[in-house]
């Protein structure tokens, strides 16, 4: 079965499992290639047990998958693992409170090298943009939700774009959504006057 592009999770007990460093990091381990339990365990400096652990409940949450089984020459069947998607998206409405701010912050980040570029726009035309803390954390908070309504766009379509190009086009998506709303448009006017006047996207496919 292909591996499809885009899942949006829904489920706060999935969301809490993607919310674990060591479980976002073998999703991107096995992003990139098909792996084992010991591969993995070897790779992340970690028990076999505990890796172990970790992969029951991806699996279990329908995260990863077996991609092949293979017996080995001293005779052990190795199941090698890999995403069900090239990218997951945590519904921000759906995340429990305690962990919208943990996930929240990725988007300040990206939001972040978004604004620098046009923090140097500004610069070249004499006027410096300026962004408080309240309003980058109640954009990220808009672009959380717009990446959800994008996403889903992309769900049912297989994979054929590395995850970089995914989240890139999906970010430019849901940004341009925001730039289009009536109560963004006063921010953007400020600080890309050109971006701002973007023509609205089309609602078809």
């Amino acid at each position: 079965m292909a591996r499809k592009v885009v899942r949006v999770v829904h489920e706060s007990k999935i969301i809490k499992i993607l919310a674990d460093p060591v479980r976002r990091e073998i999703l991107r381990q096995l992003r990139h290639e098909p792996q084992t339990q010991t591969q993995l365990a070897r790779k992340l400096n970690l028990t076999k047990p505990s890796v172990k652990h970790h992969l029951q409940l991806l699996s279990k949450s329908r995260l990863i998958r077996v991609a092949r089984s293979k017996v080995e020459s001293h005779g052990i069947l190795q199941k090698y693992y890999e995403t069900t998607s090239n990218l997951f998206i945590e519904d921000y409405e759906k995340t429990p409170l305690h962990l919208q701010k943990y996930f929240l912050q990725f988007h300040i980040e990206r939001l972040r090298g978004i604004l620098s570029v046009f923090q140097l726009v500004g610069k070249r035309r004499g006027e410096p943009i300026k962004v408080t803390s309240h309003e980058l954390k109640e954009l990220a908070q808009e672009i959380a939700r717009q990446t959800v309504k994008v996403g889903k766009r992309y769900e049912k379509t297989e994979a054929s774009l590395n995850r970089e190009t995914l989240l890139i086009m999906i970010y430019s998506e849901a940004l341009e959504e925001v730039m289009n709303k009536s109560e963004w448009k006063d921010f953007f006017d400020l600080i890309a006057p050109t971006a701002s006047r973007m023509p609205k996207a089309s609602s078809g496919d």
